[in-house]
């Protein structure tokens, strides 16, 4: 269980902080909930207590594991972009980020990087691009305690 003021990732939408727990009635459904506020954008989203572990919740890294999410951006092409069919690229990708793991979204994002470079990126993977970059830039900026551009600078030039 996570407190209030915790810095948590909720896969799929990225990084913030623990606001409140609250009680809430949601059609018809009295259910506890994180109000969790997100780093990157202005949202806030609600998360049933009774459903986080089943949605893949945790903690944000810590400060010694940066290098190493850098070190996997970094990294040449990966599987992601190897991929000849789009679809299954797209499900692959998918997976990786549903994962929540910032290493697994990380190599989503070289691997979108490196085809957008090398081939272009489809609309959808524009749109998955662009979602991956928030979710890096959204953990990666609460544990820095930087500004989100600052941060987007960073993955831009860590991109080779």
């Amino acid at each position: 269980m996570f407190n209030i003021g915790d810095k948590i990732v909720y896969p799929m939408h990225g990084a913030g902080v623990i606001e409140a727990i609250e009680e809430k009635e949601v059609l018809g459904l009295k259910r506890q909930y994180y109000i969790m506020s997100l780093s990157v954008g202005d949202m806030k989203v609600m998360i049933p207590l009774d459903k986080a572990d089943g949605l893949g919740l945790r903690q944000v890294i810590n400060e010694e594991q940066i290098p190493e999410v850098y070190k996997v951006i970094q990294g040449e092409s990966g599987a992601g972009s190897a991929q000849s069919n789009w679809n299954r690229r797209y499900m692959v990708n998918m997976e990786k980020i549903k994962s929540g793991d910032i290493f697994e979204v990380a190599e989503v994002y070289r691997a979108l990087k490196w085809r957008e470079k090398e081939k272009g990126l489809s609309t959808g993977e524009k749109k998955m691009l662009e979602s991956v970059k928030k979710i890096l830039l959204s953990e990666l900026v609460l544990v820095q305690g930087m500004e989100v551009e600052e941060i987007s600078s960073e993955l831009e030039a860590n991109f080779k």
